[in-house]
């Protein structure tokens, strides 16, 4: 077990196995003890191995997702989560071989077997994914002989995903998904693939987000060749090696299968971020960049693109943003890619973020993260409800943003919630996602709601000194711009970090320059995590 932070004291309520995960920016070296096994008896925010696996697979639609095991693990289906597909709907349904007693004395391979023919008969899919369970890896089901059989008769792909819940986390889940996908890559005719082409990684098209996306890329001349996972097609998958990029939002769930596809076909790989204004600008900056020999024009059209949404975005972004200057922010998702553009989004609306903590975020994920926090950000990895619902409360937040677990933690403490995960209707990606999600973070933040619940009863935390004044960041985003800037900058216009004359431009795209919109030090050096490579 990795040390404990100065950040921890025993005054604060953290179990002392735990107070090697958090840590608060600024005070020492940072050094999490992530990626290690939960806590037992902490009620841990993460999942199994089973659920990484889903997550990552469910979302392609014209596949067949048969759950080998008791019943109640395929209540974890993907409708609960969303993924929207433009077509087919088979990964909508649910199926499960529901092993029994009998079947667990006796072995659940027959019984496997004739799920997959009459499910395969019935639905005709591109391909089936066979997921293991933890009962199916105690017992021994030799599910990848069953797959095999069931392959020949039916002459489409049956994968086996080894998914066995006790092997790990959510992330050994998804490196199952990404092994199970990459059989399928390579299979398919690259017969119409353009040198300027890209498959999307690691997005789920939960609300749509992927349509926005492609929308872009399109109209900057690149061809998309696959969705992997959002809105998936298996056709798309076997022929996804014949792109010329893959772009990588979600690093955790994706990368598996972006580093195969490197090693087997030399196809590069760009980390992106579609979620908030400078990371989606950097995205597709970077894209353009990377194409600029085989696709003339390219750039011209990338900076067209991203000059007319800042210009729609800005008017709105600043009468949202006169309500939410100084209050708190505090941030808990699966992935810890994701709060960076949190952290930045928030800088927007002129917010602070005190908490950022992630289910499974890696050593470096956390070094960058604690690179563009402010000082004294509590920074935690894999918290229990117990854990958030203490620092929510000390720390005297505003919202909180996470999924599905943590919405209860929010409003029984009389605080506004924005989901950000499974259950959300509302895209956030994108230039227009970004509104959205200032539009959700206002209304959640100035609703009259919680002038009657039970927050006003808890002793607040102080907040720091000069809380409403030098150490506003959004103070800072003026002190950045200059007094002499004119108003409509200082008031949330972005800034021309190239100097080109054009202030409605976020960024020159010949220099690809940070998109410092607000305040300053909220890129880290290299932006791995803003789409540079």
């Amino acid at each position: 077990m990795a040390p404990a932070t100065p950040s921890a004291p025993a005054s604060d309520g953290l179990l002392e196995e735990r107070r090697g995960q958090v840590h608060r920016a600024g005070q020492g070296p940072i050094d999490l003890a992530c990626n290690r096994e939960s806590l037992a008896g902490a009620v841990s925010q993460r999942a199994c191995v089973f659920c990484g696996s889903r997550v990552v697979l469910y979302p392609i639609a014209d596949a067949l997702h048969l759950v080998h095991g008791p019943v109640g693990c395929a209540a974890y289906t993907w409708d609960i989560r969303g993924a929207l597909s433009s077509g087919p709907e088979l990964h909508r349904l649910s199926f499960s071989t529901d092993l029994g007693e009998r079947d667990i004395i006796f072995g659940g391979e027959p019984k496997l077997e004739a799920a997959l023919d009459e499910l395969i008969t019935r639905h005709a899919p591109k391909a089936a994914f066979v997921y293991a369970t933890c009962i199916v890896g105690l017992i021994g089901d030799d599910i990848g002989a069953v797959c095999k059989r069931v392959a020949a008769r039916h002459g489409i792909p049956v994968l086996p995903v080894q998914s066995e819940g006790f092997k790990g986390n959510k992330r050994e889940g998804y490196e199952a998904a990404c092994a199970a996908m990459f059989t399928l890559t390579g299979t398919g005719a690259t017969d119409g693939i353009g040198p300027a082409s890209v498959n999307i990684l690691g997005d789920f098209n939960l609300a749509g987000e992927l349509w926005i996306i492609r929308g872009y890329l399109e109209r900057m001349g690149v061809q998309v060749v696959a969705n992997i996972t959002g809105d998936g097609r298996v056709d798309d998958l076997r022929r996804c090696h014949g792109a010329a990029l893959n772009l990588v939002q979600c690093s955790g769930a994706t990368m598996p299968l972006a580093r195969m596809m490197r090693e087997a076909y030399g196809t590069p790989t760009l980390r992106v971020s579609y979620l908030g204004i400078e990371d989606m600008a950097d995205s597709l900056y970077n894209v353009a960049e990377h194409f600029r020999e085989v696709c003339p024009g390219i750039v011209e059209r990338t900076r067209d693109l991203v000059r007319e949404e800042i210009a729609t975005l800005m008017p709105r972004l600043r009468q949202l943003r006169r309500d939410l200057e100084g209050k708190r922010a505090a941030i808990y998702v699966g992935g810890a890619f994701k709060a960076f553009s949190l952290i930045k989004a928030f800088r927007h609306l002129g917010m602070q973020v005190a908490l950022v903590g992630s289910q499974t975020g890696t050593d470096e994920d956390y070094r960058e993260l604690e690179a563009i926090c402010d000082p004294g950000t509590v920074i935690v990895d894999d918290a229990n409800a117990l854990e958030l619902a203490h620092f929510v409360r000390t720390l005297d937040v505003d919202i909180f943003v996470g999924g599905v677990k943590e919405r209860p933690i929010a409003h029984k403490l009389g605080i506004g919630f924005c989901d950000h995960n499974h259950e959300r209707k509302i895209a956030l990606a994108g230039f227009e996602g970004m509104y959205n999600f200032a539009r959700e973070v206002h209304a959640s933040v100035t609703s009259p709601v919680w002038r009657f619940t039970p927050r006003s009863r808890f002793p607040a935390a102080a907040r720091p000194a000069g809380d409403e004044d030098a150490d506003n960041p959004a103070d800072r985003a003026d002190r950045h711009l200059g007094a002499d800037a004119p108003a409509h900058e200082r008031d949330g216009h972005p800034a021309n970090p190239a100097g080109d004359g054009d202030a409605d431009c976020p960024a020159n795209p010949a220099g690809h320059a940070p998109h410092d919109l607000f305040t300053e030090g909220n890129a880290t050096e290299g932006g791995a995590h803003h789409g540079r490579p």
